[in-house]
């Protein structure tokens, strides 16, 4: 079901299998994601959860093929991510993923309508179809009167949405969002958190990293990680659950309209 209590599409944006992070460091290795299985669907919205060192910025940077895995399969859209070299890991990402951050990252000196243009440059793009994207973009997020403010005129929840339009540049089939909230006041989180939702009624798959009970309480799938493991998935049924002490098998996982796609 989507955000609204319709039913989203079941095709796997996400499949992993076992897959493990290992950062070698002086002090011995570090295994920031350990034997994840889990799949997630087209039109998801989903929360990953846990506390500092849980290993949710790692899996969040295997989600967006920023990292490859160390071991395990990882597929975005059926392809699988290990093995590609950089300038495929950058062509997955351009077709197909989008980000939202935390701190926004924004281009202080252009213009909330130039910055979302800007994420559209490396496509090849003309500069017409950039900005009237860009600008419809920001239509659609509720920002159709700030198109030619610079990020130092716009409230922190404004450059958040000019961060989500510009995420949405691309029409990806994912966003991913990285404490996109951290910075927000609990009624600018709602309207971000509630933008972010609407994405899954056009099947786009909406992953949000978040630290903020209430904001994971607002997805319709929360996955909890402690330890680089999945201990919790409330998108499996309950038949599926890992035993108590148990923790330590994957649990696996089911499934949750974006402006201007």
């Amino acid at each position: 079901m989507t955000a609204n209590g319709s039913v989203a599409s079941t095709a796997a944006r996400y499949e992993l299998g076992d897959v493990t992070r290992v950062y070698r460091t002086g002090a011995g290795d570090v295994r920031a994601v350990d034997g994840i299985t889990l799949s997630i669907g087209a039109g998801e919205f989903v929360a990953i959860e846990g506390p500092s060192g849980s290993g949710k910025s790692t899996l969040l940077q295997l989600l967006g093929a920023l990292e490859q895995p160390t071991g395990g399969t990882l597929r975005i859209d059926g392809q699988e991510v290990g093995g590609l070299d950089d300038g495929e890991l950058t062509g997955l990402r351009n077709r197909s993923i989008g980000f939202v951050f935390q701190h926004f990252n924004l281009i202080p000196t252009l213009t909330a309508a130039d910055n979302v243009a800007a994420a559209l440059a490396p496509m090849g793009v003309g500069k017409a179809q950039r900005q009237s994207r860009s600008v419809a973009l920001l239509g659609s997020v509720g920002l159709a009167d700030r198109v030619d403010h610079l990020p130092s005129r716009l409230s922190g929840g404004e450059q958040q949405r000019v961060a989500i339009a510009r995420a949405l540049a691309n029409r990806p089939r994912i966003v991913l969002a990285d404490e996109p909230t951290g910075n927000l006041d609990s009624r600018t989180t709602d309207e971000v958190v509630e933008l972010l939702a609407a994405l899954s009624d056009d099947d786009v798959t909406v992953v949000l990293v978040t630290h903020a009970e209430h904001v994971a309480a607002r997805a319709a799938r929360r996955i909890v990680l402690r330890d680089g493991r999945v201990v919790d998935d409330t998108g499996v049924p309950d038949a599926a659950r890992t035993p108590p002490g148990d923790e330590r098998r994957p649990r696996r996982a089911g499934p949750l309209r974006a402006p201007g796609r």
